[in-house]
């Protein structure tokens, strides 16, 4: 079930921040919440390929894994109010630039006709040992 809960981080209409929870994804590993909303945008934390109900996965091939994370990332936007096409800017963490062509592919499947800006990182490693992590910011 997806929801917001709303928690005013700092206080004043222009700095009001909302932290974004949803059972649709993750909860988070660390010291931080699934997405925070503020000045009309919603800020996606780094989503890896772990299930929403935290099972992780780190074995499973890349392609699954960027099909699971991107689905965790676009959850959390959804709890926020956000559709896909609302995605303003992703960057995505990978394993080894040889993936760089499966993420294409799934990245396109997951966005459609919609192109939000984005950055492809290389990286050595992930937490977990998983092969890709995405972050995003969506606007409202």
């Amino acid at each position: 079930m997806a929801r917001m809960v709303r928690a005013i981080v700092t206080s004043g209409a222009a700095t009001a921040m909302t932290a974004v929870v949803t059972t649709n994804a993750p909860a988070p590993f660390g010291h931080y919440v699934q997405g925070m909303v503020a000045g009309g945008f919603v800020f996606i934390s780094g989503q890896l390929a772990s299930l929403p109900d935290g099972t992780l996965q780190p074995e499973a091939d890349f392609e699954p894994q960027a099909r699971q994370a991107l689905a965790n990332l676009l959850a959390i936007a959804a709890a926020a109010g956000a559709a896909p096409e609302r995605v303003v800017k992703v960057t995505a963490y990978i394993v080894g630039a040889e993936h760089w062509p499966a993420f294409n592919r799934v990245f396109a499947e997951a966005f459609g006709s919609h192109r939000p800006a984005r950055s492809v990182v290389p990286v050595p490693a992930l937490h977990h040992g998983y092969l890709i992590e995405i972050e995003a910011v969506a606007r409202l």
